[in-house]
Parts: C-alpha cells; structure tokens; sequence
C-alpha cells in the first residue's frame, strides 16, 4: 500500500505504539515515523491543537482543512486537551481517547449513530525522546465493517492517509525545526 510505513524502521512497524488495543483486530495499519529536531515537550502542543477549526491538520489544507490553513504557531487557546473531549474532523469527529503529555495522543473516530458504531478508526501519535530531538512515530488503525469496508481500507484510505500523514509529518518537522 501506497506510503504504508512511511519513514518508519522496521522495529517501529513491528513494536507496539500506544493506543494499539483501542482498535485492537484492525485490518488496517500504518506506522509512519519522522525525526523532529524539538524535544516532545516541545512537539506537544503543536498535536494537542489539532482539529477542524482549530489548528487544522498541518496536511494539504484544501483538502482536510476546507481552504483555511492550519496554524503556524502555538496557540493557546487551544492547549487544554484532556481523554475523552470531543476533537472536530471535519466531516467525522473523533474523541482525545488518550492524553499523556507530552508522549501520546490518540484520536479515535466518535459518535453514536448505527454507521459509526461499525467503524474503529485510531490516528495515534506517539513522541519518543531521540537525543535533543523527537522521533514521532504515528500509527493508523481500522476497521470497517460496513459494505464495501475492505475496499474502502485498502484502496482509499490507506493510501489517501499515507499521502496525508506524510505532508502532516514534513510540516510538523518545519514548524518545530
């Protein structure tokens, strides 16, 4: 799959990242990994203010973001972030399924609907301290197990996030540089 393991190692593809079990018989995941010349308590708050109408995604903004780029600084508005607030998507929300400053986040697609209730979808970040900087490793997991769910996993979203993850992580590393 198409940016499947972006610029993760193999130790990093193959190890656990927090948040694994919370989509625990995914179907799909990707590790994508970056060096970060910040130390985590430093790339933090640059994760904790992600969201629609927030900071945004730090991706390609005409597509996640509606146009309105994302933030190009902390703000601290946006700062409190605690397990189990709600995070606008866009066009799906997900909840802060786990908080642990400054070394994971964890998004997880939210609602209560039928639909939803068939779809786990986990976007973690995980900081490891490396010398005086930070290897992100971020991991996605799914399943969907609605019609049409494998299609969905294997040829839309896992190379679409691939793409997305990937401009995420190179802006990421250009804001914290």
């Amino acid at each position: 799959m198409l940016l499947q393991n972006w610029g993760a190692t193999p130790a990093e593809v193959a190890g656990p990242v927090v948040g694994d079990a919370l989509v625990a018989d995914a179907r799909l995941v990707a590790t994508r990994s970056i060096l970060l010349a910040a130390p985590p308590q430093a790339v933090f708050p640059w994760l904790v203010q992600l969201g629609f109408g927030r900071a945004g995604w730090y991706s390609y903004d005409w597509i996640d973001n509606l146009g309105r780029r994302s933030a190009m600084r902390i703000v601290p508005q946006w700062q409190v972030l605690h397990a189990g607030d709600a995070v606008p998507g866009g066009p799906m929300d997900f909840v802060a399924a786990v908080v642990e400053r400054p070394t994971a986040l964890v998004l997880a697609v939210h609602g209560s609907g039928p639909l939803l209730r068939r779809v786990g979808f986990t976007l973690a970040f995980d900081l490891r301290p490396d010398g005086d900087g930070t290897r992100l490793v971020t991991r996605v997991r799914s399943r969907i197990d609605l019609p049409g769910g494998r299609f969905v996993e294997r040829w839309l979203l896992g190379p679409g996030d691939g793409v997305m993850v990937r401009r995420q992580l190179l802006n990421l590393r250009a804001r914290t540089g």
